[in-house]
């Protein structure tokens, strides 16, 4: 395929099959088809055979799981995510055909535009020379050309093709017949085109011109197409290819494709790990910018899940193996950004209808000029090289790369930073919303208990401290960590979510020290643990009434039930120590990532399933006034609807389960990477790496891609608007018309490059509402 009329022709044709619908993408050079299971791929292929093209099933981008039910076009147009064994060979015979064609063409552009050095006899060296261009250098085009014709259907390369005849025919015919092969003729410098017969002329620069700067063009075109669509090869070459297993005792390395779910591999500072699992033995940092782009290490341990192609920056891992192949976040986040790199903009389809009957429509105008100006009485070479420039400055081609070499640069980019879209549809619908609704738990929230806060009693410690100067066996000052330590030590024989939090948090506070043993352990089921540690009686409970506990421990009971947090009373010998609360905490980029919706215009709102105290306090620290508490699944589904049939264009963001079906109903939905696979599999938009941050620059690219595609298509047309008249006027050389005709393509592909580089600006500043400011919480000013 060589542009926006073989795309079309191609879909028309296995649009024609019964249930058959198909997208193809002129960058790519790749089909999605959907169609019925009575029809094989075979079938497809053969349809697309009989429209004049080749075609084979595609290969998998990245190992396992690519998509089945897909065509790529054979040696032409090789996909971006990198050629085949014969694409490399057919580009090599590209790349000789264009180094022979320059060699030959120099001579004689130079000869035809330096009058200076234009010697006896100079426009028959030209002639051999051109017959060669026009003849094997145009053969690629002339071939397409005919095949067309055969089909009844005309391209790129009908056009190209004719303008070549035309202009060597027409030459040949004044050397011949004309009286321009006399000696010493010479041919003044023009790079309009002469009117006027009183110049014998020859456009041999047009005919060795023209096939020279469209195929200079479409290598360039090519080597810049393969730049957009690096996502692919970026990721294909995350997988690792072999890994290291122990089996029956001994370290094997083995392909990465034979590892099986629930064996144990290891991976060794330096390595990737092989696919998705569980940390079975070891601790480790993983560099997973390059996965989910996340650029601080992640610290991972006995139980923590990691994802294939993340780097081990650490110690040795033994991981066991949870999914491989095609079932890896991995292989899923190709597919996504494949199956991305296949859609169309509504535009862009607008294009593709005008480019269908694009070349037969420029055929009839050049042959409409040429009447036209033979009817008027002009030179009979004035008329000829009119219709070749309008034949020669027509190009499709712009109009076909206008979107998809847009859509892959950005959803490349998307994928370095962590955001994943579905497709182009789902760009356009991201670029209009104008209301979001966000889940709580695991989207604004961590969606893990964590220690929030450690109130110690100071009217325990003064107590403390006066037994301990008396001598009176009491223990020195209680800190804060003190406290913890001996808490965790009692909660290590409790399974309950607090109790692990507690722990967790003890151990990171601990630096590696082991937490005392506890001894005489009891749970009392409602109330809560104790047990004997270094000597002294602990018990960790319900606060319970706050009458018998002192003023700022009772104080900090009512700050955690107010933040709609859980707060629990630590006893050290049976006098009550200190507060400890739990509770599930914001993502350190929260606040600003709902105040930067906000300036992007886009209305935030709270739906969660929690209580409306623990909503009201989260919607509190974020400046979020609208809030649904206690909603059920239906009930965020129904407020979807509500707010649609209110006109408002409604986001959903969710990780969970519950959040599927408000996401289905959504007109865009926005899923959290590491959320359940059924609130992924019904979003549109899905955010990898763990920072809500990727959610406004999710909306940034999305309209920066949009904005990059409509400028795109405005040059497109607007390049033959302009440049159409002034080769029917006669104003054009066709020389030009071909240098002008590559460049509008470059120009497109160039655009697009662009979004490779793309880096969302965000607003430093955390106002919140107008005149105000707000101070950045610890984890905010952490981050």
């Amino acid at each position: 395929m060589t542009c926006a009329a073989c795309v079309g022709r191609v879909e028309r044709k296995l649009g024609r099959l019964d249930g058959v619908s198909a997208t193809v993408n002129l960058a790519t050079g790749r089909a999605k088809v959907s169609h019925p299971a009575a029809l094989s791929v075979g079938d497809l292929v053969t349809v697309v055979e009989a429209a004049g093209y080749a075609a084979r099933p595609a290969e998998p981008p990245a190992g396992p799981g690519g998509a089945a039910d897909t065509a790529r076009p054979a040696p032409g147009r090789e996909p971006a995510d990198g050629p085949s064994a014969s694409g490399e060979a057919n580009e090599r015979r590209e790349r000789d055909r264009l180094l022979i064609t320059a060699l030959l063409s120099v001579p004689v552009l130079t000869l035809s535009m330096v009058p200076g050095w234009q010697f006896r006899n100079w426009q028959w060296l030209c002639f051999v020379l051109a017959a060669q261009v026009a003849v094997w250098g145009a053969w690629p085009f002339h071939q397409r050309a005919l095949r067309g014709l055969r089909r009844g259907t005309a391209t790129m390369d009908t056009l190209v093709s004719l303008g070549v005849t035309a202009s060597f025919a027409w030459s040949a015919y004044a050397l011949f017949l004309g009286g321009a092969g006399r000696p010493g003729m010479d041919m003044p410098l023009s790079l309009l085109p002469s009117a006027s017969g009183d110049v014998a002329g020859v456009y041999l620069e047009a005919t060795v011109g023209v096939p020279l700067f469209v195929l200079a063009g479409r290598r360039l075109e090519a080597r810049a197409r393969r730049g957009t669509g690096s996502a692919l090869r970026a990721l294909a070459e995350l997988a690792a290819k072999d890994v290291t297993v122990r089996r029956g005792g001994v370290e094997r390395r083995i392909p990465a494709d034979d590892l099986a779910v629930g064996e144990v591999f290891l991976v060794r500072p330096g390595e990737r790990v092989a696919t998705d699992g569980t940390v079975v033995e070891g601790g480790s940092a993983l560099d997973l910018s390059l996965v989910t782009g996340e650029s601080r290490p992640v610290e991972v341990g006995p139980g923590s899940r990691v994802t294939g192609g993340a780097v081990n920056s650490g110690g040795l891992l033994e991981v066991r193996a949870d999914a491989v192949g095609s079932d890896t976040q991995l292989a899923r986040i190709t597919r996504l950004v494949e199956d991305a790199q296949t859609g169309k903009a509504a535009v862009q389809r607008l294009a593709d209808s005008v480019a269908a009957v694009f070349v037969p429509a420029v055929i009839a105008v050049s042959v409409t000029v040429l009447g036209f100006w033979l009817g008027a009485g002009a030179d009979p070479q004035a008329a000829i090289t009119a219709a070749v420039a309008v034949l020669v400055v027509a190009c499709p081609c712009a109009l076909g790369l206008a979107t998809p070499t847009a859509l892959l640069a950005a959803t490349g980019r998307g994928a370095r930073l962590g955001i994943l879209v579905s497709g182009v549809e789902a760009l356009e619908r991201l670029r209009k919303v104008d209301t979001v609704v966000l889940d709580k738990t695991g989207t604004l929230t961590t969606g893990r208990m964590n220690v929030t806060a450690v109130t110690v009693s100071a009217d325990a410690d003064a107590d403390a401290d006066a037994d301990a100067r008396a001598g009176a066996g009491g223990h020195a000052r209680v800190g804060a960590a003190e406290v913890l330590r001996l808490a965790a030590a009692v909660e290590q024989g409790s399974e309950h979510p607090l109790a692990r939090a507690i722990v967790a948090h003890a151990r990171r506070q601990a630096d590696g020290h082991p937490l005392p043993r506890p001894v005489r352990f009891a749970a009392v089921p409602g109330s809560g643990v104790s047990a004997l540690v270094d000597g002294e009686e602990v018990a960790v409970t319900r606060p319970g009434e706050l009458g018998g506990i002192p003023d700022d421990l009772r104080e900090a009971v009512r700050t955690a039930e107010t933040a709609g947090h859980t707060a629990v009373l630590v006893r050290v010998g049976g006098a009550p120590r200190a507060v400890i609360s739990v509770g599930d905490t914001l993502r350190p980029d929260a606040y600003r990532a709902v105040e930067h919706l906000r300036r992007l215009g886009l209305r935030p709102i709270l739906a969660t399933g929690d209580r409306e105290a623990t909503a009201r306090a989260i919607a509190g620290q974020l400046g979020i006034t609208e809030i649904h508490a206690e909603a059920l699944p239906e009930d965020k589904a129904a407020l979807v609807t509500t707010l649609q049939g209110h006109g408002s264009r409604v986001a959903v963001v969710g990780d969970g389960v519950n959040d599927a079906a408000a996401l289905a109903a959504a007109d865009l939905g926005i899923a959290m990477g590491g959320g359940t696979d059924v609130a992924i599999g019904a979003a549109d938009v899905t955010l990898v790496r763990e920072d809500i941050q990727a959610l406004p620059d999710a909306v940034r690219l999305a309209r920066h891609t949009l904005a990059t595609i409509r400028a795109n298509l405005v040059w497109a047309f607007g390049y033959n608007l302009v440049t159409l008249p002034l080769a029917a006027v006669g104003r054009l050389n066709p020389m030009v018309a071909a240098a002008a005709m590559s460049v509008s393509s470059l120009l497109v592909v160039g655009n697009s490059l662009r979004l490779r580089a793309w880096n969302p600006s965000r607003p430093r500043a955390l106002g919140h509402g107008p005149g105000r400011t707000r101070t950045a919480t610890p984890w905010e000013a952490a981050s």
